[in-house]
């Protein structure tokens, strides 16, 4: 007998993250929302967010919703190797912290592309740009991408991405969320083992591991050479499907 594919959705707070709340007959375990995600539908199932995310635009938790501070997804960062080779941001975060805690089989993003352009940046209106922050973790979002979607890949786990805009720094392949029911016939990113072990190699010879996950905190500590070259390998570990 073939088991249930186990699906997360992970939402972000770009524009287009409004359009996971029409999605009626689309089922996953859980739905993650990143900050202020967790206005966008009323069934999500776990809010993350970082330690100076103001309380007062928090959720009230419950026994079907709960919350998730860096107390919880630091620690699961760390078990894949840190922040500073993850990339600091929360729609990276959360997608380490699912497969830590869930060990789903495919993981969906909606409203993480992370594109900042024009009037409105984020559903709400205007908001801050976390990636775009002065950050040597996020130099390459793309490369953040691939590491998180080959990282993924070692558990056994599928990245995809159901927003619908056409620009993104996230390698994820765009799905249409109607063809979601037919995940087997989707066509999802390739990875060369031999690159992503490179990258892991070079990581642990390096040695950039902050335990309490405050890396902000040593940035002159971190050689952006020596990340770049890093990123370069989990780039180059990537084979795009046509």
């Amino acid at each position: 007998m073939i088991g249930k594919t186990k699906k997360i959705l992970i939402i972000g707070s770009a524009p287009d993250s409004v359009n996971a709340n029409k999605w009626k007959n689309i089922s996953f375990d859980n739905i993650v929302a990143i900050n202020n995600a967790w206005k966008v539908r009323k069934d999500w199932t776990n809010c993350i967010y970082p330690e100076d995310f103001p309380e007062n635009k928090r959720p009230k938790s419950s026994e079907t919703q709960t919350l998730h501070s860096s107390e919880e997804y630091v620690k699961a960062q760390n078990h894949f190797g840190g922040f500073v080779y993850a990339g600091g941001t929360m729609a990276f975060t959360a997608g380490y912290w699912v497969l830590y805690k869930f060990k789903p089989q495919i993981i969906c993003y909606t409203g993480c592309d992370m594109v900042y352009t024009g009037e409105k940046t984020h559903f709400y209106g205007k908001g801050k740009a976390d990636p775009l922050r002065k950050d040597k973790t996020l130099n390459n979002l793309l490369a953040k991408s691939a590491r998180l979607e080959a990282i993924a890949f070692l558990n056994k786990c599928k990245i995809l991405n159901l927003s619908n805009i056409s620009e993104s720094k996230l390698t994820f392949p765009k799905v249409e969320v109607n063809d979601l029911d037919n995940a087997v016939k989707i066509h999802y990113n390739k990875f060369k083992e031999e690159k992503i072990n490179l990258a892991l190699q070079k990581e642990k010879k390096t040695g950039y591991f902050i335990p309490d996950g405050k890396y902000w905190k040593q940035m002159d500590k971190f050689d952006q050479k020596e990340i770049k070259v890093i990123d370069e390998l989990w780039l180059s570990s990537i084979q795009k499907e046509i």
